[in-house]
């Protein structure tokens, strides 16, 4: 591996920990696999094309060690670890306590999602991919995708409007936007 890779690598560890953190809902766990893909990625390195983006072949590469390990379990912990949030600066306690318990909320939501539907919220709300990205890193049709991304936005606005004790949304947060679809 040449060091332009090296620093590229090292300078996406942050999203790839962030991806496996959506996936795993496991701060140790999510550590691990991101260890686990990067043992991977460097010793398969001839594998990856020069030219072709890396963080999308890591997300490829933590997605599919993911589900490996998943396989590998003969049962799965149904234990769900709620992620604290690390010391965001807070300017107005009220605020800071409201968004604090709204990102915990949409957390547990989103560790709720079935894992197809939370690697694809994770790679394009969180990561930010396009459509094309996410399908291509995934490895799944384009029409796939979307239509995870539609359930899992369906399910998170049933879930947080649950939580909210209202039902208003659930529709508005289903349907993509322009931007989204373009």
């Amino acid at each position: 591996m040449d060091a332009r890779t090296q620093q590229e690598l090292v300078a996406i560890l942050p999203r790839l920990r962030r991806f496996a953190l959506g996936l795993t809902r496991n701060g140790a766990q999510a550590d691990d696999l991101v260890q686990n893909a990067c043992e991977k990625a460097i010793t398969r390195i001839d594998q990856w094309e020069p030219g072709t983006r890396l963080d999308s072949w890591m997300f490829r590469i933590i997605q599919t060690t993911h589900i490996d390990h998943i396989r590998g379990q003969k049962r799965r912990d149904g234990y769900l670890e709620v992620i604290e949030s690390q010391g965001e600066p807070a300017f107005d306690g009220e605020r800071a306590a409201e968004a604090s318990m709204t990102l915990d909320a949409v957390r547990r939501a989103i560790y709720n999602l079935p894992d197809e539907q939370r690697a694809v919220v994770m790679l394009v709300s969180v990561e930010g991919l396009s459509y094309k990205e996410a399908a291509e890193t995934l490895e799944i049709p384009m029409g796939t995708l979307t239509s995870r991304l539609v359930r899992a936005r369906t399910a998170l606005a049933r879930m947080m409007n649950e939580m909210n004790g209202s039902d208003s949304a659930a529709d508005e947060a289903a349907s993509p936007t322009l931007k989204e679809v373009q």
